[in-house]
């Protein structure tokens, strides 16, 4: 009985954990925020959907697009920028992805700079009067890369600014 009880305590997290991550799907980026929230970038193993998910442990608190199909990835822009360094540059990389839903803009990222060998993670929120609010990522808790979209091929690359 005991070890019955120590085997459901086990499962329970991996219950909630699945909410984030179906069968059929993998992590395309993640990260959890500095308060303990959890976003997820998750596409179908085959390329069918893509999805941005965002919340607790316990309870996903947005998921967007609702639709698991094809057309998600319309719904999405992309842009990246990353430069080598030599003498007069400091290396450093930036990932974007924008998407917007019920008027606000959402702006996932992910930063290197050489310079002080700094890295950053976060989701940028503008609303329609252009307030931001920021949502810093815990850079160590960084599980892939918004640069890994590219090898879908079914996002391209926008000119949507950089951001950070």
């Amino acid at each position: 009985m005991k070890k019955l009880l120590i085997l459901i305590y086990l499962l329970i997290p991996l219950i909630f954990w699945a909410q984030y991550l179906l069968p059929n799907e993998e992590t395309i980026y993640s990260f959890t925020t500095k308060n303990g929230k959890r976003m997820s970038l998750v596409k179908d193993k085959k390329n069918k959907y893509i999805q941005y998910r965002f919340g607790t442990s316990n309870k996903i608190e947005m998921e967007f697009p609702k639709e698991r199909n094809r057309e998600s990835w319309k719904k999405f822009q992309y842009n990246s920028y990353w430069r080598g360094g030599g003498i007069e540059n400091s290396a450093m990389q930036i990932d974007n992805l924008l998407f917007s839903n019920n008027s606000f803009e959402y702006l996932l990222y992910r930063t290197y700079h050489a310079e002080g060998h700094t890295f950053s993670a976060g989701i940028i929120i503008k609303d329609t009067k252009g307030k931001e609010t920021r949502i810093n990522g815990s850079y160590k808790t960084v599980k892939g890369c918004i640069c890994n979209l590219e090898s879908t091929k079914m996002i391209k690359k926008e000119d949507i600014g950089l951001s950070f």
